[in-house]
């Protein structure tokens, strides 16, 4: 047996331990280091999720963590991958079951979000909206790399053990999750307008007013153009003011 394939029984083993035991290694030590991968994979994924890890008993929460263990090929050690990699194994290779609930997806998503705009890196060609701007109309807008926009048909953000919506609310819900100018994570429920907005000048590197405007004057053209000008000022300065809206410095 070449030692590819002893590595490769040495990791089946670990994932599966109902296989059969590596030729010439003790049944207690293999428990040893399958119980030392599996500890490090259930602290990454429950210190990833615990809105997530609350919901279920504990015996269940090992059974879906051992699950991901054992049937996803995760092939990084990164701790924010091995969460992405759970979220993929959610989504994709993931039966649910009737301990699931309806929202499990979209709670995962928003957690793991939240990991992401914790640990995002600022890109050095945007800065924050300086106080003595008095004209943000004339800066290039860019959506700060520490913010996400999402979209969810449950409420994510009440979700905990003692708040478990069985059904979607009414209407699509619209977040910003990002890193305010204090360095902590927070969200922001948005409005369908707002939504749009920042999704708009998140598909570009950097989007200027007027082109923004245009765009937003031909999609609400119902809204009178004056008070949708306006309106549109008023909501960069607030979004700017909280770090979403950044200035784009770049060339």
């Amino acid at each position: 047996m070449s030692f590819v394939d002893v590595q490769q029984h040495f990791m089946d083993y670990i994932k599966d331990p109902s296989l059969p035991l590596p030729e010439g290694i003790e049944a207690r030590r293999m428990k040893i280091y399958r119980e030392l991968f599996f500890n490090n994979i259930d602290g990454f994924v429950s210190n990833a999720f615990p809105v997530l890890k609350s919901l279920y008993s504990e015996q269940d929460w090992l059974k879906l963590v051992q699950s991901f263990f054992v049937n996803h090929d995760c092939a990084t050690p990164i701790f924010v991958e091995i969460a992405q990699e759970f979220l993929l194994f959610l989504q994709s290779e993931y039966q649910m079951t009737e301990q699931d609930p309806p929202f499990m997806l979209e709670l995962a998503h928003y957690e793991w979000l939240e990991l992401v705009v914790a640990v995002a890196q600022d890109n050095p060609q945007q800065q924050l909206v300086a106080d003595d701007v008095d004209d943000i109309t004339q800066i290039k807008l860019c959506v700060s790399a520490t913010a996400k926009i999402a979209q969810y048909a449950y409420d994510v953000q009440h979700i905990s053990a003692e708040h478990q919506p069985s059904e979607p609310s009414e209407t699509a819900q619209f977040f910003c999750i990002y890193r305010d100018v204090e360095e902590e994570v927070v969200f922001l429920h948005l409005n369908p307008l707002t939504a749009q907005v920042l999704a708009y000048i998140e598909q570009h590197n950097y989007v200027d007013y007027e082109v923004l405007i245009d765009w937003l004057l031909t999609t609400y053209a119902q809204i009178e153009p004056n008070a949708l000008q306006q309106g549109c000022q008023q909501l960069l300065m607030d979004l700017s003011n909280k770090g979403i809206i950044k200035q784009f410095i770049g060339q």
